[in-house]
């Protein structure tokens, strides 16, 4: 039985009194991402076995020396039960950080007798709160393992801070992905209204950048930690790098309940901030490594070579598209070029669909089923190219995804500068395929970005082919006088129904909960911004064409008609008379 309709039966029958539990667990977010239901499913994906790095700002210098307080406040009753260790290791002058202390706590917490004054009693359970995690000084790390090039130990590595420009240190990370396949998350930076672009190291081509999805705007706390909207350009810093590339790569809901400092009973919402959709984001990625840990068959996908290509592939492919998702600016004529959406990247975090993809299996090219993941070597002098194939019998109601990572290469040595020579560009093609007429093949669409080391393919399928094949290619832009022989890559790919298209945000622009004259003052904004200029990222394309328009302004102003409202607002109109 597949996770989905597994899922399905435990919400809607015997399962009854598990979903009440899980809406008393928090924070949301993870119910909202999927990571609670998942851990319904397998109780024992907690993350043990697991080590997490978290790096972590001091909060404060003196004479330009970052002083020890960096950590998580551990007197906390959600860290009681958790397994923390940290560099530098100095007893004297240490401090406590309430950012690291609410980072940490979405990640590692736990505590079972958890209440707030609005909220009433809950479960507080982070994502992987079985790991072993050891919290790291910013600098220290630098000094002692990006500088050195001395791996830690950790699998996982995650960093809720970023800087605009990219420096050594930032390289020196990701040169620590590329050389012994770490998994790096980091935060994307908190958009226009922080004045942050895209930030460094999430801005980096080998990490897994994170944006945040906003939670819901009313006035009632419970309702705004239990439902979220999009991610906002305003919030959550959007693509392009200023070389070109796109992100984010992925988004994350960011409004958690989290512990706070000096009060060990104590839980407040850390509101919409990319600091705290990273943990949630980088503990899917821990729930993924224990059962890979625990699995032989899929112990590649933790390859130290190239085994953060295969994770980064399986998370963005599995990821949920929200409204309005497109690639690129809001035009029609960069889907190419552009692999991902410059706010949302991917899509939002989908942990079932994560874990779906990877237990999928490992599958060479071939003859593949209709979801899996590989780790494999495409090389100039054995074959210019990779081909899956896959067949779907009911194409007309299905969705082709396919994601393609490879690792950017970079000197080893101080100040770790980029090595073109080492480096290729990768495309991918999807074909619908005749079996019968090889004539009748058809080139469906393809993605083949001239900046990134990510190509991601989102295709309704043609009723038209039962049978497909996707090609995995040198592009057509790379230079074979200055590019790497071979390049080695992770692949993911699936079958899927489509998503939901009647969701509320199509419409809800201001995520109140109606669909009123607000949202009518905002599409009437966005369709002024996006005439002014074609490089704009502006939401209001409701029916989808590149362009915002008349007729997505007749399509909101009908539902303003119906009167339309959230069952969410429904309920909390009701409860309040």
């Amino acid at each position: 039985m597949c996770l989905g309709v597994l899922l399905s039966s435990m919400a809607f029958g015997a399962g009854e009194n598990r979903v009440q539990t899980m809406e008393t667990l928090q924070p949301q977010s993870l119910r909202q991402t999927g990571i609670y239901a998942l851990r319904q499913i397998d109780q024992d994906l907690t993350g043990s076995g697991v080590k997490f790095g978290v790096i972590c700002r001091s909060m404060t210098y003196i004479d330009n020396e970052p002083q020890n307080d960096f950590r998580p406040d551990i007197r906390h009753h959600c860290f009681q039960t958790s397994d923390l260790t940290f560099q530098p290791t100095e007893t004297l002058l240490q401090g406590i950080s309430p950012h690291s202390t609410a980072i940490c706590s979405i990640l590692f917490g736990e505590d079972p007798n958890a209440s707030h004054p609005d909220i009433g009693p809950f479960y507080y359970e982070g994502v992987v709160p079985r790991v072993q995690g050891e919290i790291h000084e910013l600098w220290n790390f630098v000094l002692n393992h990006v500088y050195t090039q001395e791996p830690t130990d950790a699998d996982i590595l995650t960093a809720s801070f970023g800087i605009e420009f990219e420096y050594p240190w930032t390289r020196g990370i990701e040169l620590l992905a590329e050389t012994y396949g770490t998994i790096i998350v980091a935060s994307i930076g908190n958009g226009a209204d922080s004045h942050n672009p895209v930030l460094y190291p999430a801005a980096g081509a080998n990490v897994i950048g994170v944006g945040v999805v906003d939670s819901v705007n009313t006035e009632d706390l419970v309702t705004n930690l239990a439902h979220f909207a999009l991610a906002y350009p305003e919030h959550s810093s959007p693509g392009p790098t200023g070389n070109g590339r796109c992100k984010p790569d992925l988004v994350a809901p960011g409004n958690c309940l989290a512990a706070e400092v000096n009060e060990p009973n104590l839980y407040e919402p850390t509101g919409n901030w990319s600091s705290y959709s990273t943990p949630i984001v980088a503990g899917a990625v821990g729930l993924l490594v224990q059962k890979a840990k625990e699995d032989p068959d899929l112990s590649l996908a933790i390859s130290p070579d190239g085994g953060n290509c295969v994770m980064k592939a399986i998370l963005m492919n599995s990821a949920m598209k929200l409204p309005f998702w497109h690639k690129g600016w809001l035009t029609t004529d960069d889907d190419h070029t552009a692999p991902l959406d410059y706010v949302q990247g991917a899509g939002m975090l989908n942990a079932i669909g994560a874990f779906e993809q990877l237990i999928a299996g490992l599958y060479g090219p071939g003859y593949v089923p209709p979801s899996g993941w590989d780790l494999n070597l495409l090389d100039k002098n054995d074959a210019t190219e990779q081909a899956y194939e896959i067949t779907i019998i009911e194409p007309a109601r299905s969705t082709i995804t396919a994601t393609l990572v490879w690792n950017r290469h970079y000197n080893t040595t101080f100040p770790f500068e980029p090595a073109p020579e080492k480096d290729s560009n990768l495309r991918i093609e999807l074909w619908g395929v005749d079996l019968d007429n090889h004539d009748n093949d058809n080139l469906l669409d393809y993605s083949d970005s001239r900046s990134d080391n990510v190509e991601h393919i989102h295709f309704a399928a043609d009723p038209n082919y039962m049978n497909y094949k996707i090609v995995i290619r040198f592009s057509e832009d790379e230079n074979p006088e200055i590019s790497a022989v071979s390049q080695r890559y992770g692949f993911a790919w699936n079958v899927r129904e489509p998503e939901q298209t009647d969701n509320i945000f199509w419409y809800d622009l201001n995520a109140d909960g109606i669909v009123d004259d607000l949202d009518f003052a905002i599409i009437l904004n966005n369709l002024t911004e996006s005439t002014q200029s074609d490089e704009s990222y502006v939401l209001g394309d409701i029916e989808p064409d590149g362009a915002i328009n008349s007729e997505d302004v007749e399509a909101l102003f009908q539902e303003i008609r119906n009167g339309r409202r959230a069952d969410w607002y429904s309920s909390r109109q009701d409860k309040s008379g």
